[in-house]
């Protein structure tokens, strides 16, 4: 199997599957003397574990990263940095009955057409268990932004379980991570809980909508055609398991818009361009205006269910299939830490792309 990397100067591969041994990755093009240490990375992924509510799956696993290269004295070497995140709590047991069954919405009847060999054993590399590699990426890659651009600041959160929405008016960010859904809207939590509790003892998922702010991002990210950052933001949320939508700014609504109403007016105050308005998102013809970075992506219901959904085996027969064992009734809470930590992988990969061709910004302005 190709294409398990990411990125280009700042660049990851992982590795392993979700009822195997273990999973990881190796970081390649981490600049050298950055503080890292495996109780860093540690507490970026205790905020994406399971089992930790009763939101999501209650498969128990601790997440204990292990550096094993690319790390000396407490301080990144510049060499390829190895992690490794050993599987405790797998149930290969629970999905026996789905062998040779494919499940509806799910990717087993594309891994079977393309390979002709799937890990049926929670969905194998298609798993969600994945992203709890790139969650310890994105520790590393905090490091390098922490180097090249002091102050700037990520933060996702979810704005919509089916169809409740957040109230704006209260968004609050302090409130994020003091609830089980990385709600800035405090009034829309008790909601929420209730509305998953019945999706659950239905034997059902729903989807959520996550947004990602990426705050003192400077201007001139990005390139003009190939390596626009949006497109790499759009790829890099793409990636994560379940998502299938993403906008950016404006996003779809642009289109409702005006000329005049989606133009971002522009002003030189305090020795700096300002823009009045940020339908752009912070990315203008491919490049970072210097305005936040904001993103939308949609994550659909997770396909393992215990509704009975009607689909065929490997031969052909048509059957009813049903997912046993311990899953998420909305996967888009625990996408909260990943989102970020792909904005911050894609955020690092293009500083080091700009400082690698230009420097320091050419354009002067006033």
């Amino acid at each position: 199997m190709s294409t398990n990397s990411f990125g280009r100067l700042f660049s990851f591969t992982t590795w392993g599957e979700s009822h195997g041994p273990a999973i990881g990755v190796t970081v390649d093009g981490c600049p050298p003397e950055l503080p890292l240490d495996e109780a860093w990375l540690q507490h970026w992924l205790d905020r994406r574990r399971p089992g930790q509510n009763r939101f999501t799956t209650q498969r128990r696993e601790p997440d204990s990263v292990e550096i094993l290269s690319g790390v000396f004295e407490g301080s990144t070497t510049g060499a390829p940095i190895q992690l490794m995140i050993r599987n405790l709590d797998q149930r290969s047991k629970d999905y026996s009955d789905i062998k040779d069954r494919f499940r509806p919405g799910h990717a087993d009847i594309t891994y079977w057409r393309k390979y002709g060999i799937r890990d049926y054993r929670g969905g194998g590399r298609a798993s969600a268990r994945e992203t709890a590699s790139r969650v310890a990426v994105g520790g590393i890659a905090r490091r390098v932004l922490e180097s090249m651009a002091p102050g700037l600041r990520i933060q996702a959160y979810l704005i919509q379980i089916g169809a409740l929405e957040i109230d704006r008016s209260r968004f609050n960010s302090g409130e994020i991570d003091g609830n089980p859904f990385w709600c800035p809207d405090a009034g829309a939590v008790e909601g929420w809980g209730e509305f998953l509790t019945q999706t659950r003892k239905s034997g059902d998922s729903i989807g959520a909508v996550v947004e990602c702010i990426a705050e003192g991002v400077p201007a001139g990210l990005g390139a003009p055609v190939y390596a626009k950052l949006d497109a790499d933001l759009a790829a890099a949320m793409m990636s994560i398991n379940a998502v299938k939508a993403v906008e950016i700014g404006a996003g779809m609504s642009a289109a409702t818009l005006t000329g005049s109403e989606n133009a971002d007016e522009i002003e030189f105050r305090q020795d700096n361009p300002r823009f009045l308005s940020n339908n752009s998102g912070g990315i203008l013809g491919g490049i970072s205006t210097g305005q936040d970075i904001i993103l939308r992506f949609a994550v659909k219901p997770a396909s393992s269910i215990l509704n009975p959904r009607a689909t065929i085996t490997k031969s052909g027969e048509a059957v009813a299939v049903v997912t046993k064992g311990r899953h998420d009734p909305c996967v888009g809470i625990r996408a909260v830490p990943v989102a970020e930590a792909m904005m911050a992988c894609v955020l690092a990969d293009h500083l080091m792309l700009h400082r690698g061709q230009v420097g320091t910004n050419r354009g002067n302005i006033g």
